[in-house]
Parts: C-alpha cells; sequence; structure tokens
C-alpha cells in the first residue's frame, strides 16, 4: 500500500537546537492531540520538515484535501485505529489470539466501516484527490467484525451464543449450580444449623462449602477444604454435594475448553486476511496523521503556502501560531526578491523578536506539510537548513557568558550555512561593547551575504541601519512604535530604519528633561542628525499613510456610489423595458381581435351580397365601424391624430401637461427643447424623451380630491400643473393583505404614484400585523421614495400597527 514518507532534513545539533528555539515542538504537540489514535499521535510526533520540494508538496496536498473533506463532509474519527501489530505477528504463525486481542482487531475493523461511511458522504460527481487511495484501499471485513462483536462481550467475558456447545455447557452449569445451592441451603437452614459458624454458603478452590464450628466438624461428614485463621471454623465441603461440585468443576474445564475453541476458530478466520489488517491498520494511521494535519489548520484559521526553489518568501498577514489570534497583530515579511538580508530595528518589546520567530516557525511548518497562519498567496522556499539564535544562551555549566554563548552559535552557523539555508539572529553583536559589537554584526551578515544566504537580523545598532542603507541587496526594517502611548503597534514596516525611541520613552516616564539633554549633548554630531533623519522619515511615512488611507476611503465611497447609480440606472431600463414590452403585447392583441372581427364581418358581407340584403349589410357595417372605431380606441401604442398647430421652442414650459403622441403617454415636461427639437417629458417614474413634433398639449380639469388643499388657480390659467386626471377615481388607501412582499412592493409603487400625480396629501397602506415582515418592508421602501415626506404608524382607532399613514411634499 502506498505510505506518505516524510523525509527528514538533515538534522546536527545545531539544527535540532534551532528547532526548539523556535518552537517547533510545540506545534508538534498541537498536532499530536489532534490524532484520534495511538499509532497516528506517534506518527504525528515523528514529523520533520522535508527539503524535498516535491514531497513537501505533496504533503501540503494531502493536508488541502483533508480540509476541503472536513468543510464538506463534517468531521471523521479513528479513534478505534488499534496498535495490532504484534497480534498480526501472531496470527502470521497461526497462534490462537486473546479474547482483548480479537476485539482491539474488531476496533480497527469497525474504524475502517466508519472511514468507508465517511467516503460515501462525498458527492458521487466529486473529483479524487490525493487522498482517494487511501480510502478505497481499506477493506472493513464487516462480517468478521460482527463475528468477533457477536462471541466476545468484554475481555473476560464470552457470550453465551458464541457455539451451541458453549451455551449448552453453561445451561448445564447453571442447573447444577442450582441443585448445589438447594441441597447446601437445605442444610444450612435445618440439618446442621446448630453446627455453622455463619449461615452461609462460601467457596474454596473452586467447590461450594459451609462454614462449620471446629467442635463440630465430626458432625458434617464431608470434605474439609480449609480452615480459618482463628482455626475456630472449617469450610467442609458436605459429601452431600461432592458430586454435584465435581459435576460443576468438569462443566468449567469444558467451558474453558470450548471458549479456547473459539477463539481459535475466530483468530483461524482472522488468519486469512493479515494482508488486508496490516493495509487497513496503516491506511487508518496515514489518514489519522493527515486529517490531524487538517484539523490544526481549521483550527489557527490557516492556509496552504505556495512554494518555490528560488529562496523568495513572501508572508502576507502572518501570524505567530502560538500567540491569540486574537490579539496578535498579522505582519508582512519579504525576503529573497530585491535583497536576501533584512535587519529589523526597533525597542524592546517592539515585536522584533516575534517578527524573526514568525518567519522561521512559518517555514519549519510549511516544510512539514502544514497550513500556516497567514494569507492564502503567502509564499515560502524550500530551504536545507533552518539555523537560529535567538534569545539568552548564557551557559553556567560550560562557563559561557551570554555574548560567548552567541558566538558559539554563530561561528557554528557560518561553518554550514550555504545559499540554501535560512539564518536569523537576535541581537546580533549585543553583550559585548557596542563599537566592536557593531562591527563583528556587520562583518558576519557581509559573510553571509556574500554567500547569499538568506538572513534577518534585529539590533539597536545604528551602524547596521548605516550598512542597510548603503549595501545593496540588503534592506531595513523597523517594528512600529507609537510614542505617545509608549506602546508598540507590532506592525512590520520594510524599507524604514527604526529609532530606539530611548529619550522619547524615558521624558515619557518622567525621567527630569534636564538629564535627557545632558544625554542628548553626549550624543555625536553625525549621530544626532541621522536620528533626525529618521525621525523626519518616520514622520513623513506616517503623513503619507494617513492620505493613502484617506484616498483609500474616498475610492470605496466613490465605487459605492457608482455602483449604487448603475444599479439605479438597471432598475429603471428594466422597468421601462417592461411597460414598452407589455404595450407592444396588448397592441398585438388589441390588433388580432380587429383582424379576426374584418375577417368575420367579410364573410359574412360577401354572403349577404350574393343574396342582395343590402339593408342588412349596411347594418353590419355600421356595426363594424362601431367595432373598428371602439378598438382603434384601445390601441395604446397606435398614433393618435397630429398635433393641430407646429410648436416653437418658445411654446415649451416647464411643467406643463402634455401627451407624447406615438405612446400616448402623459406627463409633465421635464427639460426645454435642444437645439434638435429633444426634449425630456417626466411620465410617472420614467422620464422619457421625445420631439417637439410628437407632442401636443393637454388641459385638464383642477379638480380637487378629498384630502387635497383647495387651488386658486382658474382652469382657464395658461399654467398646466401637475396631473389630477386620476384624482376623482383615485382611492385614499391600498389594501395590501394576503401579499408576498414582492407583490406588495410592486403594487404600492405604481399606487403612490397615482396618488402623488394625482395631487392626494396623505393615503393609507394597509400591511396588516402578522409577523411584521410585511411592514418592514414598505416602511423600508417609503424611507427611499423622494416625494413622501414623511409616514407613521395609524393611532388607535384609524387602524393601529397594521396601517401606515404616508404624507406627500
Amino acid at each position: 500500500m502506498k505510505e506518505i514518507i516524510y523525509l527528514k532534513i538533515d538534522t546536527n545539533n545545531m539544527n535540532e537546537k534551532s528547532l526548539k528555539i523556535l518552537e517547533y515542538n510545540k506545534i508538534i504537540s498541537m498536532l499530536s492531540d489532534k490524532a484520534h489514535s495511538q499509532l497516528g499521535k506517534a506518527l504525528c510526533e515523528s514529523l520533520k520538515p522535508s527539503n524535498d520540494f516535491s514531497e513537501v508538496t505533496s504533503s501540503l496536498q494531502n493536508t488541502d484535501d483533508a480540509v476541503k473533506r472536513l468543510l464538506r463532509a463534517g468531521n471523521i474519527s479513528f479513534a478505534g485505529n488499534k496498535d495490532v501489530r504484534s497480534s498480526v505477528m501472531r496470527l502470521e504463525k497461526q497462534s490462537s489470539l486473546k479474547s482483548g486481542e480479537l476485539l482491539d482487531i474488531c476496533d480497527l475493523l469497525e474504524a475502517c466501516a466508519r472511514v468507508k461511511s465517511y467516503l460515501k458522504k462525498e458527492h458521487p460527481d466529486d473529483e479524487e484527490d490525493s487522498l482517494y487511495h487511501f480510502f478505497h484501499m481499506i477493506e472493513p471485513l464487516n462480517s468478521h467484525a460482527s463475528e468477533i462483536r457477536r462471541a466476545i462481550i468484554s475481555e473476560d467475558e464470552i457470550a453465551d451464543d458464541a457455539s451451541s456447545e458453549l451455551k449448552s455447557i453453561r445451561r448445564h452449569m447453571k442447573i447444577t449450580n442450582d441443585k448445589i445451592h438447594t441441597e447446601l441451603t437445605r442444610m444450612v437452614n435445618t440439618t446442621y444449623r446448630t453446627y455453622l459458624q455463619d449461615t452461609v454458603i462460601t467457596m474454596r478452590d473452586g467447590r461450594y462449602c459451609i462454614p462449620v464450628k471446629a467442635e463440630y466438624k465430626s458432625n458434617v461428614p464431608g470434605m474439609i477444604h480449609d480452615q480459618s485463621g482463628s482455626q475456630s471454623t472449617f469450610f467442609i465441603e458436605p459429601s452431600q454435594v461432592v458430586n454435584l461440585n465435581n459435576d460443576l468443576k468438569q462443566l468449567s474445564i469444558d467451558e474453558a475448553r470450548e471458549i479456547e475453541v473459539i477463539l481459535a476458530k475466530l483468530s483461524s478466520d482472522l488468519s486469512d486476511h493479515v494482508a488486508e489488517i496490516k493495509e487497513n491498520s496503516k491506511a487508518l494511521t496515514n489518514l489519522d496523521f493527515i486529517f490531524a494535519k487538517a484539523n490544526l489548520a481549521l483550527q489557527m484559521n490557516a492556509s496552504r503556502p505556495f512554494y518555490n526553489i528560488y529562496g523568495h518568501v513572501n508572508l502576507k498577514k502572518a501570524r505567530h501560531p502560538l500567540l491569540d489570534s486574537k490579539k496578535v497583530v498579522p505582519i508582512n515579511i519579504k525576503l529573497g526578491y530585491d535583497f536576501d538580508l533584512l535587519v529589523i530595528t526597533g525597542p524592546n518589546t517592539g515585536g522584533k523578536t516575534v517578527a524573526l520567530k514568525t518567519i522561521g516557525l512559518l517555514s519549519l511548518m510549511g516544510q512539514a506539510g502544514l497550513f500556516i497562519p497567514a494569507s492564502d498567496t503567502s509564499e515560502l522556499s524550500i530551504f536545507d537548513s533552518v539555523y537560529a539564535d535567538i534569545g539568552d544562551e548564557q551557559s553556567i555549566e560550560q562557563s559561557l557568558s551570554t555574548f560567548s554563548s552567541h558566538m558559539k552559535n554563530i561561528v557554528e552557523i557560518l561553518e554550514e550555512a550555504d545559499e540554501k539555508s535560512l539564518c536569523l539572529f537576535d541581537e546580533l553583536g549585543a553583550g559585548t561593547d557596542p563599537t566592536e559589537g557593531a562591527a563583528l554584526a556587520i562583518s558576519v551578515l557581509s559573510d553571509l551575504h556574500k554567500r547569499k544566504v538568506r538572513c534577518v537580523a534585529t539590533t539597536h545598532y545604528s551602524e547596521l541601519k548605516v550598512y542597510a542603507l548603503k549595501e545593496p541587496g540588503v534592506e531595513n526594517a523597523c517594528c512600529e512604535f507609537d510614542v505617545e502611548t509608549l506602546r508598540p503597534t507590532y506592525r512590520l514596516l520594510i524599507g524604514i530604519a527604526g529609532k530606539s525611541n530611548a529619550f522619547a520613552i524615558s521624558s515619557k516616564l518622567g525621567l527630569p528633561s534636564y538629564i535627557i539633554d545632558d544625554a542628548k549633548t553626549r550624543i555625536s554630531e553625525k549621530d544626532e542628525s541621522f536620528e533626525d533623519v529618521l525621525t523626519e522619515l518616520e514622520n513623513n511615512r506616517v503623513i503619507i499613510e494617513n492620505e493613502k488611507a484617506e484616498i483609500e476611503k474616498y475610492k470605496r465611497e466613490i465605487e459605492n456610489l457608482k455602483s449604487d447609480y448603475e444599479n439605479r440606472q438597471k432598475k429603471l431600463n428594466d422597468s421601462r423595458d417592461k411597460i414598452i414590452r407589455e404595450a407592444n403585447e396588448e397592441a398585438r392583441s388589441i390588433l388580432q381581435e380587429a383582424k379576426n372581427t374584418a375577417d368575420e364581418a367579410i364573410r359574412d358581407l360577401m354572403k349577404k351580397e350574393n343574396r342582395g340584403d343590402v339593408r342588412s349589410m349596411e347594418k353590419n357595417r355600421s356595426k363594424l365601424r362601431e367595432k373598428i372605431d371602439k378598438t382603434n380606441s384601445k390601441m395604446s401604442v397606435s398614433k393618435s391624430e397630429g398635433p393641430k398647430k407646429k410648436y416653437k421652442p418658445s411654446d415649451f414650459k416647464l411643467g406643463e401637461d402634455v401627451r407624447i403622441i406615438s405612446l400616448n403617454m402623459e406627463g409633465t415636461i421635464n427639460s426645454l427643447p435642444d437645439n434638435k427639437g429633444n426634449l425630456y417629458v417626466q411620465c410617472g417614474i420614467m422620464r422619457m424623451q421625445a420631439k417637439m413634433d410628437d407632442i401636443e398639449f393637454i388641459d385638464k380639469p383642477n379638480i380637487i380630491a378629498p384630502g387635497m388643499k383647495f387651488s386658486t388657480k382658474s382652469s382657464s390659467s395658461k399654467s398646466h400643473g401637475k396631473s389630477l386626471s386620476k384624482a376623482s377615481t383615485m382611492s385614499m388607501e391600498i389594501n395590501l393583505l394576503g401579499r408576498t412582499v414582492d407583490e406588495a412592493l410592486a403594487e404600492l409603487d405604481k399606487y403612490l404614484d397615482d396618488a402623488y400625480l394625482s395631487h392626494l396629501s396623505s393615503v393609507r397602506v394597509v400591511h396588516g400585523k402578522g409577523t411584521g415582515a410585511l411592514r418592514t418592508a414598505v416602511h423600508n421602501y417609503l424611507r427611499k421614495v423622494s416625494y413622501v415626506d414623511s409616514y407613521r404608524l395609524a393611532e388607535y382607532g384609524e387602524g393601529d400597527a397594521g396601517v401606515t399613514i404616508v404624507e406627500f411634499k
């Protein structure tokens, strides 16, 4: 069967030490906790990073496929995957297994059946993934598992139904036991009652006895099996039950022999499937291990990194996996593109060491086939070795100071690191004279840089900042610090040299200003100038970032406005297309009706013409003319009579009532004619473009509807106000009860347009109480209507919460 083999990096003492420094073992412990079986946990604990590109990508693919299956079909348990290797070896030698061993194999086979059924949860159209062969290599052997479970109740108990012979033996044992108890009970309660120490039945050496006082032992014939410590009681097997006890003993021997036969039969059946059991154990162990990686990825909210062989590292929104994900600040780290060496500076407790450990630990996790807590577009490279010199390495036993201990590690790293290594240094050159320490740090980094080794180092030395500014392929970075709050932001800023902020922090903490001023005078002019430049750069960076954030905010607002405009335009176009489509459909229907009427009339006329019935023909022709006229009056898309006179652009005034002749639609002038004679007419919710030649003015009676304010304008006035043609028939109330939300809003939209054009000042919308969903939808819609001045729920006596009163502007 195909197994997953994880190759290990060539781990010398230094490299093993780096794994410990970077706390890789804690990740492995978290992974082991996710495994269900001891075999799976053991495989997790043996996991080491690999430096083979194909193995790393294959391992990550396994994890990726397991994550997808967990999200698609839920979790899966491998708890029944017992370690049965020793039992399988005994089966290969045709040995008989004990009941406990058989139960362990049964648990394994039942786990196989669960895993097999988990596979069936998958959609049949899903493509095969990297785990598919593991699932399909599993053979549950359901019949054997069922037989073991039927025959063996527990490690110490075999079921009566394991065989017919065992059932018969146990039935006879029960009968014999009953006989012995009946006889002894009679003796205890009657015959030998006065001779007994206690009126109880006990057992010695597997035989039933009664406790007889020492002075009466000769009065109870039988076999003495034991004596109490005080020698006052003898445990005698009465002669009357000796034969029954003998029978019971024989039956017990027969029972044990039959149990051996049953276990031997079950073992023999399994011995024919040793290969399948081995394969099942391997498959379950590997799947347990892979799904443990997947569960750990889900717990960490981790994602799969992309891998390259060019030494490129690009971690986006990376988080240290051992820190609280709700509190840790994600960082972005790049290495190996424009620069191979990154120098991180900044104040203590600012996050430099965390950033250093993050890049190292995530590299190890990825090469071990684990997902990393970073963005799914993050990229890592395959490193043959990861070296780390982090923390206080002072050793009293070896008489090494902090500096000496660090230097010993650095010497080992310089001896073994190459261009396929990743080196991490924390406070490089610290622990000795600052001038000498800075010089040593620059020399060490310069040597590694020349050898094209990927390095990340943290420092407080200004000399290293200058080195990073001058040297090609070396870049500065800093951990941001807020001087006002004296708190680090933990953001890693690449391309910017950090400040220690010692003076600012000391001042905030209350150090006297005269001491700080005196300290500043002791800094060389060159160093002070350099710090001033860094301060100016930091201030400029903050300003640029604020402006960038503001620009991004404006861009989002513009995008939202654009999206809102496009949605409104689409809705308007859809409404217009729907109205035109319905008008055309109605026109076709009317034309078809007219054609059918004409055809029928022609046939009748031809018949009657042949008979010479002139009066009847005239009568039918008159009827036909009336019907055609009536049909023509219904034609919403047919043209009305042309305008009786030509209009000039100066004749048109905003707000006048007009009719678009070609569409037979009424509205008000919304814009004056342009140089081509085109103008816009507002027809309800639609704004239509028309030509002057296709427009005619209309006069509408100034009807005052109920609830409307009285108009003092004369009906003969030249001004054409808003349409009131429907006011006389417009209802003051719309009933939306029984409608769905979509149906109700469509009806409400049309009704409000008609009511507003009819100059109604207010209307009632009946939506009922119910669950409140329709009322909420109506109120949300009313908030968006431009000509609605206000709305409110009706008061007691007006309809209460089941009615909304709408006031127009």
